[in-house]
């Protein structure tokens, strides 16, 4: 298990699924700065805002999970592939429902005052390398399952 390369993207990829909940994912700067994380309010903001930043708290640590899951389920080497998808899938669902509520707040803040900034942060950029270490350890599954079909046909 630790002898595996997918082991050590899988667990860098839960760590930045981890870390991805606890910074800001995205700044608008209207009078003040206001910075959007999983699971932030702001009065006003709309339904949708809310749902997108409820549902990008909620996907994060599900992705974490299912990284570190695939991690243990070596010796099963289909299910961690399945695994390892549904963690590509939920990273989606995490960016996406991000850029979401990212979008709403613009909005919101753009009807009150006309000049608006807005950027990603810290959050957003630490989520861009998953797809990337989850691609590295289907890879690496895939490579160990061509090694375990070879020894089974000696």
């Amino acid at each position: 298990m630790i002898a595996r390369i997918q082991t050590l993207y899988l667990f860098l990829a839960a760590l930045l699924a981890a870390g991805s909940m606890f910074l800001p994912f995205w700044s608008v700067t209207a009078e003040q700065q206001y910075l959007f994380s999983d699971f932030s309010l702001y009065p006003g903001a709309g339904a949708f805002f809310v749902t997108g930043s409820y549902a990008a708290g909620i996907f994060s640590p599900l992705t974490a999970l299912a990284a570190i899951a695939a991690i243990f389920l070596y010796k099963k080497r289909p299910l961690q592939r399945s695994l390892i998808l549904l963690a590509i899938l939920l990273f989606l669902g995490d960016l996406l429902t991000g850029l979401t509520a990212a979008h709403f707040m613009n909005q919101h803040f753009q009807a009150l005052a006309p000049d608006v900034t807005h950027r990603p942060e810290a959050g957003f950029f630490i989520l861009l390398p998953e797809p990337v270490l989850f691609w590295l350890a289907m890879k690496g599954v895939v490579r160990d399952e061509k090694i375990a079909n070879a020894y089974k046909r000696l």
